[in-house]
Parts: C-alpha cells; structure tokens; sequence
C-alpha cells in the first residue's frame, strides 16, 4: 500500500469513528444521546409555548381578556387543559436537557469554528440555556405550587430591589441596555439568516425547507420587536426610579397594544411569536447541534 493510500485509510477510519462517536455521546454538543433525544423534545415545547404567547397577544389585540401574554400565561393555558400537567412534565424534562444541551455548547462547544465567530455563539448558547431554563422553572413552579407566577410582578420586583441598592438607577439601566443588545442580536440574526448555519435542512421535506427559512426570520426579527419594548420599560423604570414602570413580556406586548395603531403592530408581534413556534419546530428536526 502505498503512503498515500495509508493516509486515506487512516483519514477513513478516523471519520468512521467520530461518526460512531455521535451516535454514541449525542450529536455535535450534546453530552449524551438521551440529552439531545430530550433536546429535540423541549424544543417542540418551547414551539408550543411561543404559539400560545402568539395567541394570546391576538386575544389582547382583538379587545379580549386573555390573562398574561407571557410563558407564564402560556404555560398556564396548558395546565387547564386534560393531561396538561402531564404535557407541562414532558416539555419541563426536555427544556431541562436543552438548557443543558446549550450550556454544554457554551463552555466547550462549536470546536468547528475560532475566534470572535466561536466567542458569539457560546455567548449565545449561553443565554438560550438561560431563557430554556427559566421557562423550564415557571413549569416547575407551577407543577408544584399550581401557580406560574407573572414575568411583569417579577421584572418589577426584581427591579425593585435594584432600586435600594447603590446606584440601583445605573443597575436597571444596565438590565435595560442587555435586553436591548439582545433585542438588537435577535433581529440580526434573523435579518442575516445566521440561524441557518446550525441547521441542516436536507432533514425537512422538500417543500417545507423555503417556508421554514421565511418563519424563521419572521420569529427572529418580529419577537425582537417585544423585547425593544422591555428595553424600552427598564430604561423609564431606571430614569424615574419607579419600577412600577418596568416589566416582562406580558407587559411589552400589553403596552404595545396601548400605542397609537397598537391593535395592528400587536397582531404582527404575535405573527413574530407564532412563526417563531412553527420555526422551533423544524428546528427540532434540523438542527445539528
């Protein structure tokens, strides 16, 4: 056999074994194959609960009184249904893995890439395995005590005790330009389709793959819309020392509604919201890592 001939086969034992290697430990970053199998499970649930947050915002559009547009509310409409409770333990246990799925992706994930581009997308598994696990802790919450709580009592609380603390203006302020930057991250991502790179979408029927791209800068660019508006609300919390003035989804999208055409620009957001659901859902499917 000749030398180069060696160096090939080497090379094809060396890809059949990290192809055997992601079947074993899970796909790309996820630690195990049961962790990413749960994985895919909580992102169908976190599809299930940004419908709901897309439903509901309509509901307050239309005039009605739907209770919070928020993950609480959601999680909440789920619960009042039969097996809800049920449902809510099945998408908990798989946002759990896919928070842990991305915190794994966030400390030593993404060795397929370098510099800057690797530092943003562990900064960005960083913080979905923050937003994955705190949905996960309102269905925890609300198992155990039957109730989900409310992001906007929340914000303001937790506002509120910023504000005692030394340059608590300048702290609420700080909240408020990170829900800004990540408002402004969202709608990049979706506007520069980045979203695509760690997804394969050959795993979509045929038809679907043209569509599910269009959602997905639908669900990225429209939900960032919602969180401007928190940005929005922390920053007035941090000028008039008033934390009353804060708050969480429920309140982004039900000040939204208050604005002159609000009705309008609250039924596009909650487009942004559902188209996001249905794009988590082909993610469930396509994504890689």
């Amino acid at each position: 056999m000749s030398d180069g001939e060696g160096r090939a086969a080497h090379a094809a034992r060396e890809v059949r074994g990290e192809v055997a290697d992601l079947g074993h430990d899970g796909e790309g970053e996820a630690p195990s194959r049961g962790v990413e199998l749960l994985g895919r499970v909580g992102l169908v649930g976190y599809g299930i609960v940004h419908l709901l947050v897309g439903v509901i915002a309509v509901r307050v559009a239309l005039g009605r009184q739907p209770g919070q547009a928020d993950q609480q509310g959601a999680l909440a409409t789920i619960a009042a249904e039969p097996l809800g409770l049920v449902l809510i333990g099945v998408i908990v246990l798989g946002l759990v893995a896919f928070g842990i799925w991305h915190g794994h992706a966030a400390i030593t994930g993404f060795r397929w890439t370098s510099g800057w581009d690797r530092t943003q997308k562990r900064i960005g598994s960083g913080a979905r395995a923050l937003a994955v696990l705190g949905v996960a802790t309102v269905g925890v919450r609300l198992l155990v005590t039957g109730s989900s709580g409310s992001s906007t009592g929340g914000s303001r609380q937790a506002t509120a005790d910023l504000l005692v603390l030394p340059a608590g203006r300048v702290l609420v302020g700080l909240v408020g330009v990170v829900v800004l930057i990540a408002a402004i991250a969202t709608c990049w991502t979706g506007v520069r389709r980045d979203f695509l790179e760690e997804l394969d979408r050959s795993r979509l029927p045929a038809w679907l793959r043209t569509p599910f791209v269009w959602v997905g800068v639908a669900g990225h660019v429209l939900r960032a819309v919602a969180f401007g508006v928190m940005a929005v609300l922390f920053g007035a919390a941090a000028l008039t020392a008033d934390p009353r003035r804060a708050g969480g989804l429920d309140a982004a999208l039900k000040t939204l509604a208050e604005q002159p055409f609000g009705p309008f620009l609250l039924i596009v957001v909650a487009v942004g919201f559902v188209s996001f659901g249905l794009y988590l859902f082909g993610e469930a499917r396509a994504r890689r890592i």
